[in-house]
């Protein structure tokens, strides 16, 4: 509770206010019963009018303050529970942008998702559920069987038999909900997952022309949610039958053994009539006691969710950074004796002990064949990921010496899946710099030799992209990509197979404009055409994580044979393109 106790304080008042109010309702729920049986008992039985109309006015004003209390209830309990999950929701959304590559590896972004938002609306209902019932529910259990009680206390030993059956039935009930409850959240993670997976590949689907099986597999995944629900909910549906029954058997209970009373001379009309609408209110009590729990149930297994994602340990951090304040200036980059796994409890290693040098301003190429840990080992500069063994120096410090942001800033990054957001062609581009100017924005698009396709668009800049940059192509999509990366003006600039969808004379166009508009910058270019590192300064092949040829194109043809093999085999398949 301590944790929650920050969602709470800001809005203390309404906290509290909601309940205070909630007990002038319950209150009044208390007195109304009473107040009709003294009419039945005095003015009726009596004919007295005037005694009537006093305590009816009574009446009447009882019921303005309990509507008075009820609106200001609803109000306060609706706005505490609101701004709880707000703030709540603002902070899981915080904890995931500090994720590492490796968290966000460990709870699927589907799952995050549903966290939060369905998971966060559970505890939300819970929150306003609890301060609307907190007090009405006991406050109206309490009172009504003082009131029973004062008024017949034989009729009050039937309350004294259902009462604990019905405790006992509601505990059942709640023991085999809460499992149940957590199974269905787990299945609602992997709806969304499937449905956000198929929303975003939908073009990818279209072209393999996989709607059918798409649609089999939402058909499943959609069915396992329905089963879990109802698996859930068979709890809830039977609780309010239970209680409607017991609240009936025991009506009829009454009304049978206080008639007798009533024919006895034992106890007056208006008394019977009083404890009938007490014993309601008991039954309805308890009816609301059990929907709160179940709702409860429902609500913690969402808070257990939650709570994992705010409890993950956050892998990556600058917490014992010995540089904060140091900047990346030069764009020196050392790899010394580095081992890297993704799995730490394994043995098998991605990289196998590297270890290379790029001075500031260099070009480096890096090539190998799918798997051999390239997108891996640019991923440990800007400490995406840490190594796990040796030390990666950046202009002579350690990257853990820095602070993640001074860190990030220097480094530009196009990684290997372009990802553009909704908005226009401007506002993405701004991501690289969201103080620069209409010409340097521009400049780098002219750079990424994107200028040309921006300005054929009729809105130019102003160009809404869809989801992801969907309207878009995918030479496009890595251009306006490079040209946001370019805005930042790193020091050090990484491309990971980032123009894979373009064609060799842009890219030769891009890579030409790098040599003056990022004169300064190191370069390190993944590709898998080797026409597209071949000039580089430096050139990496890697082969099963581990750097098996080094230097420039030239040497590696000769000393190189990995290489060699690559570069042959990508000129033969040029040759039979061509023939």
């Amino acid at each position: 509770m301590k944790r929650y106790w920050k969602y709470i304080r800001p809005y203390l008042s309404a906290f509290i206010l909601a309940p205070i109010l909630m007990l002038t309702e319950v209150f009044g729920e208390i007195m109304l019963p009473k107040l009709m049986s003294l009419i039945i008992n005095n003015g009726v039985a009596n004919r007295d009018v005037k005694y009537i109309i006093s305590i009816g006015a009574v009446m009447a004003g009882t019921a303005v303050i309990m509507a008075i209390g009820g609106i200001g209830a609803a109000y306060f309990s609706s706005r505490a529970s609101i701004c709880f999950s707000t703030d709540l929701r603002k902070d899981v959304f915080h904890k995931v942008q500090q994720f590492s590559f490796k968290n966000i590896d460990d709870i699927s972004s589907g799952s995050l998702v549903t966290r939060m938002t369905n998971d966060i609306q559970q505890i939300q209902n819970m929150v306003m559920m609890s301060l609307r019932m907190m007090f009405r529910a006991p406050g109206m259990l309490i009172g009504g069987l003082i009131m029973a009680y004062l008024m017949n206390r034989q009729l009050m030993m039937i309350l004294l038999v259902v009462i604990p059956v019905l405790l006992l039935v509601i505990g059942i009930i709640l023991r085999i909900a809460f499992p149940r409850f957590g199974v269905m959240q787990e299945k609602i993670d992997r709806l969304n997952s499937n449905v956000q997976e198929s929303v975003t590949n939908v073009r990818v689907i279209k072209s393999f022309v996989r709607e059918d099986y798409e649609e089999e597999k939402f058909k499943a995944t959609n069915r396992d949610l329905k089963e879990g629900s109802m698996n859930a909910i068979k709890i809830v549906i039977a609780t309010m039958p239970v209680m409607m029954l017991a609240m009936n058997i025991t009506t009829l209970a009454v009304v049978w053994y206080g008639g007798n009373l009533i024919i006895g001379g034992k106890m007056p009309v208006g008394d019977l009539t009083a404890f009938t609408t007490y014993i309601v209110q008991i039954l309805m009590s308890l009816m609301m006691l059990s929907m709160v729990f179940l709702q409860a149930s429902r609500a913690l297994a969402s808070l257990k969710r939650v709570r994992e994602v705010l409890d993950t340990e956050i892998d990556l951090t600058d917490e014992h950074a010995a540089r904060k304040d140091a900047k990346v200036t030069e764009g020196k980059v050392e790899f010394k004796n580095v081992y890297f796994k993704y799995v730490k409890d394994t043995e098998e290693v991605v990289l196998n002990n590297l270890n290379f040098t790029v001075n500031p301003g260099e070009t480096v190429g890096i090539i190998g064949s799918t798997g051999s840990g390239k997108t891996s080992l640019v991923q440990l500069i800007p400490r995406l990921y840490d190594a796990d063994k040796g030390q990666i120096l950046v202009d002579g410090i350690d990257v853990k010496d820095y602070s993640l942001k001074n860190l990030r800033d220097g480094v530009g990054m196009v990684l290997q899946k372009n990802v553009l957001f909704s908005g226009t062609i401007e506002e993405n581009l701004l991501w690289g710099n969201e103080n620069a100017t209409e010409e340097e924005v521009r400049s780098a698009a002219i750079n990424a030799q994107a200028d040309a396709f921006i300005t054929s668009f009729k809105d130019g800049y102003d160009t809404d992209l869809g989801q992801g940059g969907s309207n878009v192509s995918g030479g496009q999509k890595q251009r306006l990509c490079i040209a946001r990366a370019l805005l930042k003006k790193p020091k050090i600039l990484i491309l990971d197979d980032s123009t894979s969808a373009v064609d060799t004379a842009t890219e030769a166009k891009i890579r030409e404009s790098f040599q003056t508009a990022l004169k300064d910058t190191t370069k390190i270019i993944i590709a898998q055409r080797i026409g597209s590192v071949e000039n580089a300064d430096i050139i990496l092949v890697l082969d099963n994580g581990e750097i098996v040829g080094k230097g420039t194109h030239e040497e590696l043809m000769k000393d190189c044979v990995a290489y060699q093999e690559i570069y042959y085999s990508q000129r033969d398949r040029e040759k039979e393109a061509g023939a």
